[in-house]
């Protein structure tokens, strides 16, 4: 176009009819999706059904926004029936579906794919569903998901998918809800212009090039949420390292960073190490060792997606204790033991990854500036409660209904700080540990609240339920009170809870750590008591 000429009114109407239009275009693919949220009640006809593989063959066309191709779901059937019911979003348009390579009849609506035509047996059975079009923009990755269709500063195109809020279905057709994982893994073979790189899950088998495409085999073999079945593309260069896990298992780190972000590699890894070290202290050994330790770069916030977490800091580092140190980093990182391999059934338990990868942090302050540099990311924790909604809302909840309003980051973390204190170190750390490695909780086993609850208080030798409740299921801060009785006497009471909780008075300027019951307490002291002075509780303190 030449600059400053004239332009015609009708191509001036031209223009402003095609921007209007590309907008509205934009605006649909995001808006349309905004009501979906993964989770929520199993529907009776997904019950029955038990998710093995995923193989997502998909080209993309990067131009025009869009995805064509098919995906193969490998599934079992405990019982018979007349359809299979798979979720995929509307947008996205299914052309053939075969059942066992057999044609089948389906039916689209309300962001579903009710398949029929014949009687389907117990047993495996592999569903092949040809579709395409336009998935959803991404309205703000990762929070509210889709596709971000971006460029790098070079102007390279740099495509990134997010979709824990609306789940997988949002370009492949699955079972989205979280208690179903493919247990056998995901196979993705992803197409793009040559010249372009893909990051995926898992290990990657090969790369074919033909007519100016190239395409990209990842693979994965261990259980993985469908969130996690995504895959990032960019003018990516392959920073490779490698790890020796605490159980001496070589994992290879490879590292998609940009061409143009290439000299921030070295430091990145370094610091991965460091922070792999730090967590396998505290929750065992890295627990994709079989695959690799991956990192991608991308144009939005961070995500923990297995063994290719993403992240976009700029590479702006925090010192602590001297060393460089990325929230956004280990955050993310910390969620390939509390979301990746420990996971929640179901969206209402959500604090457990969330939670805990935040607690994580705090530890990693620990491991770096001691005590003091805990103390203080716990009390910036204990700030950013909000007490809104109960971290435990229910029973399966959609994602949304866990998320939104709840304090699952913030008072995840300052809860399991107070349960340190309630069972002791000697006691917490070795049960974290076992809730992080113990196959009962782990890889192709799902956890609720309950579950974390008697693991907790098993190793505690009481229950320590009404903890528990008071902390995940209410709004509610333990409510002190300090009655004077006398001269130099007083009667310390906590009115909302009733189990015996241990707590560090001080009293005539000593710290004492003793134990409040039903009753409460009455203490002879110079000077009025300090109630819990270290802040290991959410508490209000009345005097009297």
């Amino acid at each position: 176009m030449i600059a400053n000429k004239p332009q015609p009114a009708y191509l001036k109407l031209y223009l402003i009819t095609t921007a209007l239009f590309f907008v509205q275009s934009i605006f649909s693919q995001s808006l349309d999706i905004g009501y979906m949220s993964s989770g929520g009640k199993l529907k009776p006809l997904q019950a029955i059904m038990d998710i093995r593989h995923y193989t997502i063959n998909l080209n993309v066309d990067i131009a025009n926004k869009s995805i064509q191709g098919n995906t193969i779901v490998t599934l079992n059937l405990s019982q018979t029936t007349d359809t299979i019911l798979l979720d995929l979003v509307h947008l996205l348009k299914v052309e053939k579906i075969t059942v066992d390579k057999k044609p089948a009849s389906f039916e689209q609506k309300n962001d579903l794919i009710y398949i029929t035509g014949t009687s389907f047996k117990t047993g495996k059975h592999d569903v092949d569903i040809i579709y395409g079009g336009n998935p959803p923009i991404a309205v703000r990755p990762p929070w509210l998901g889709g596709f971000t269709w971006s460029k790098d500063k070079s102007g390279n195109d740099w495509v990134s998918i997010n979709v824990q809020k609306e789940g997988g279905r949002l370009y492949f057709p699955c079972k989205d809800h979280p208690s179903d994982e493919p247990n056998e893994g995901a196979d993705l073979n992803i197409s793009v212009p040559a010249g372009l790189s893909v990051a995926g899950p898992g290990l990657l088998q090969k790369t074919i090039t033909k007519n100016n495409k190239t395409t990209f085999s990842w693979k994965t073999n261990y259980t993985i949420s469908n969130y996690c079945i995504v895959f990032n593309i960019g003018k990516y260069h392959v920073a490779k390292d490698s790890y020796t896990t605490i159980n001496n298992h070589v994992v290879p780190i490879e590292f998609y960073v940009l061409m143009e972000d290439t000299m921030h590699a070295k430091k990145l890894i370094a610091t991965k190490i460091r922070d792999t070290k730090i967590l396998e202290k505290y929750f065992g050994e890295y627990p994709w060792h079989k695959e690799k330790i991956g990192i991608a770069e991308v144009p939005n916030s961070g995500m923990e997606h297995q063994t290719m977490i993403t992240f976009n800091n700029q590479f702006k580092y925090v010192t602590i204790g001297g060393q460089d140190y990325s929230d956004n980093l280990f955050h993310e990182y910390a969620h390939e033991w509390w979301a990746n391999k420990v996971t929640n059934k179901d969206w209402a338990h959500m604090w457990i990854q969330e939670g805990i990868g935040t607690y994580a942090e705090a530890l990693a302050h620990f491991e770096l500036g001691g005590q003091e540099a805990y103390n203080e990311i716990i009390a910036k924790h204990k700030r950013g409660i909000k007490h809104k909604k109960p971290m435990v809302g229910g029973e399966e909840l959609s994602e949304d209904e866990t998320y939104a309003g709840t304090d699952i980051y913030a008072k995840g973390s300052f809860f399991m700080h107070s349960l340190r204190y309630v069972i002791g170190d000697e006691i917490f750390f070795p049960t974290l540990k076992k809730l992080a490695t113990d196959p009962a909780y782990t890889y192709d086993n799902f956890v609720t609240t309950k579950d974390v609850e008697q693991l907790f208080s098993n190793a505690a030798g009481y229950s320590l339920k009404p903890f528990f409740d008071f902390y995940l299921r209410t709004t509610n801060v333990l409510e002190f009170t300090v009655k004077e009785l006398g001269y130099q006497q007083y009667q310390i009471k906590l009115n909302n809870y009733f189990m015996d909780l241990p707590v560090e008075l001080i009293v005539n300027g000593k710290a004492e750590k003793m134990m409040l019951g039903k009753e409460g307490i009455k203490i002879k002291s110079s000077l009025p008591p300090t109630i819990d002075p270290m802040g290991y509780y959410l508490k209000k303190v009345a005097v009297q």
